[in-house]
């Protein structure tokens, strides 16, 4: 068992791994085969206009044949002259220079763009690494069945003109008419985190039989867009939890179901079961994934999502977390408090320097630091 629990985290590990060098390579493949494509096309366009004028180009009524027009072919047909022409290919038009783009190491990031802007994710990061802060008296954002889906997470389609994003963006001067969709304004991650847990089909049982990104505010009682209880939550420093069933974040492997939730301020996930790839993407945006002990789930300990839940302290000084099974404590809103164990689902010494560094890009920019 242990075996294979190694190479189940192991392919985890991979994948988050994975998952931050694929859209590099990708962009680097795109680089590579357009110039490729580039070089072939300039190639075969060099051989065809030989050919097109060694065929059309003499002239018999002056005395012209074919070995003479080759012989000027090769004498002023060079790849000099197909240098010079894309000599300054690069440099665009005058709108593209118009631009206008001021030489910088770093990105220079449009505060009045509604499309890119500076995400937050290294915000308060300090040099060394201090841990993750304790999770105590964390309110649920969402209370989730079986089965749901890295689509039910994800920011996905139009953009809904009763919803926080569409506030955002019109806040911002976008007229309705242009709100695009989500995955145009992928950049943005006010709109994204706006737009997560925001399926239509979504079905959070704190919402009242309401589908769609809707819960229930604990700081006001009432239901309202999922978004503004997590903006509420943050308000007063009040860490955010999901409870679901079997397989959480099941289906295709999607960043921001993992990005949303963090930035909605969701630090534990506790499920009966998790999709692969998802927890380890959970874990590499800071996300504590626990699973129930086989049998128990939130119903059968009476959980419906009004509690606040507590978790003790974790060591993940030696990578790998003790103790692996931890004490979760939920209070209840009579004052009532339930204890349960659950399984700390990070699954290798990898995932455990990730967690404990708040995330994978933390990690990552605190080993480039070091050298």
């Amino acid at each position: 068992m242990d075996v294979l629990r190694k190479e189940r985290g192991d392919a985890g590990q991979a994948t988050v791994e994975l998952a931050v060098v694929l859209p590099v390579a990708i962009v680097l493949a795109v680089i590579a085969v357009n110039a490729l494509s580039f070089f072939e096309a300039c190639a075969a366009f060099d051989q065809l206009a030989r050919q097109a004028i060694c065929a059309y180009a003499p002239s018999p009524d002056a005395g012209q044949g074919p070995a003479e027009v080759a012989a000027l072919v090769d004498e002023f047909v060079t790849a000099d002259l197909y240098e010079q022409g894309a000599a300054n290919m690069f440099e665009g038009d005058a709108a593209w220079q118009a631009l206008g783009a001021e030489p910088s190491d770093t990105f220079a990031w449009d505060d009045d763009s509604t499309y890119v802007r500076r995400p937050p994710y290294f915000d308060g990061m300090t040099r060394e690494v201090s841990g993750q802060d304790a999770i105590e008296g964390a309110r649920v954002l969402g209370n989730f069945g079986d089965f749901i889906t890295t689509d039910h997470i994800s920011p996905a389609g139009a953009i809904a003109p009763d919803m926080p994003a569409a506030e955002y963006l019109e806040a911002h001067g976008v007229a309705p008419a242009d709100f695009n969709t989500y995955g145009s304004r992928r950049g943005n991650h006010e709109v994204m985190m706006r737009g997560t847990f925001a399926n239509v089909k979504l079905q959070n049982k704190l919402a009242d039989g309401r589908k769609g990104g809707w819960t229930r505010d604990f700081t006001t009682g009432e239901i309202t867009p999922l978004y503004y209880a997590a903006e509420n939550y943050a308000a007063s420093d009040t860490p955010a939890a999901v409870l679901a069933g079997k397989m959480y974040g099941s289906g295709s492997s999607r960043d921001w179901a993992a990005k949303g939730p963090m930035l909605l301020g969701v630090r534990v996930a506790i499920a009966e079961s998790f999709e692969r790839i998802h927890r380890s993407n959970l874990i590499g945006m800071g996300i504590l994934p626990l699973q129930f002990i086989e049998g128990q789930n939130a119903e059968t300990l009476g959980l419906d999502g009004s509690e606040t839940i507590t978790v003790a302290p974790i060591d993940f000084s030696a990578g790998l977390p003790s103790p692996a099974v931890v004490k979760v404590t939920v209070e209840k809103p009579d004052g009532s408090a339930v204890t349960f164990d659950a399984t700390v689902r990070i699954d290798t010494p990898t995932e455990g320097r990730y967690y404990e560094n708040g995330g994978i890009l933390q990690y990552v920019l605190r080993d480039l630091i070091e050298g």
